[in-house]
């Protein structure tokens, strides 16, 4: 089998398609795939399959575990699809574990997603790393996110191992972490821990839930704009009205892989 390297701003992916559901895949085979020394080497991994006739993504963590949704794996995905021949460009659905996603993607040029609604859930939670504790926002994006805010990203350390996040009882799956530092010129900096995976250049959900919870922050009121930069790039979310996260942002296909020594 054929997989298929890319990501977006940094965020890494192995993509197969199967979309008439024939492959299965375990914790193992996706770790081995996704293993920088041994395998391809990548964030996470994406079989490209069908649900109820329309696109579906089943995502994985680099460690086999399974996964919500990914705002940059979604794109990548988009983008595979376009270029592989197998969808138009255009206006079209991604069905998720967290629902229906509806892409705006062009020929070429930054893909859009709807990542759906997006909400804070009220109590206050700590995030611990490097010596360093903070106070931050619990934020739901159809997966679990804190998101803490600090003078200094450097404070931050090297994030090799997972901060501690209380109450515990928050996140009976694991959480990821954004660490978020404002800009002078008013754009935000971030770097992440993501659960099931360690530290990555980019978070596709990630910088929606920065975005919704610097807006609380500032006492914004919605609709209200961001452009975030992760270490791997430049993303720009709007969180509307209607509090639906709005994630707009490159994606790119590196080059195929022969698979069948995993699969």
């Amino acid at each position: 089998m054929i997989g298929t390297y890319g990501h977006g701003t940094e965020n890494d992916f192995v993509l197969i398609f199967d979309p008439e559901n024939k492959v299965e895949i375990t914790t193992n085979q996706v770790q081995a795939i996704c293993n920088r020394n041994t395998g391809i080497g990548s964030d996470g991994f994406i079989r490209i399959g069908k649900q109820d006739g329309k696109w579906f993504m089943d995502y994985r963590n680099s460690d086999g575990s399974i996964a919500e949704m990914c705002g940059n794996g979604i794109r990548v995905m988009a983008k595979y699809l376009i270029e592989k021949g197998h969808q138009s460009p255009g206006i079209f659905p991604i069905n998720t574990r967290d629902g229906m996603k509806f892409l705006s993607v062009p020929e070429s040029g930054d893909i859009t997603v709807n990542m759906g609604q997006i909400r804070e859930v009220f109590g206050e939670i700590t995030a611990t790393t490097n010596g360093h504790t903070w106070t931050g926002y619990n934020i739901d994006m159809g997966n679990p996110h804190a998101v803490v805010f600090v003078e200094n990203l450097n404070d931050v350390g090297d994030l090799l191992t997972a901060p501690i996040v209380e109450p515990a009882e928050e996140y009976p799956d694991g959480v990821n972490v954004e660490f978020v530092e404002f800009l002078a010129n008013g754009e935000l900096k971030m770097r992440v821990h993501e659960r099931g995976v360690g530290e990555t250049k980019s978070c596709g959900t990630g910088t929606c839930a920065v975005a919704l919870a610097a807006a609380l922050l500032k006492n914004k009121k919605l609709p209200a704009s961001w452009i975030i930069n992760p270490p791997g790039g430049r993303l720009s979310v709007e969180i509307d009205a209607h509090s639906n996260a709005i994630l707009t942002g490159p994606a790119v296909l590196i080059g195929d892989h022969d698979l069948s020594k995993y699969l």
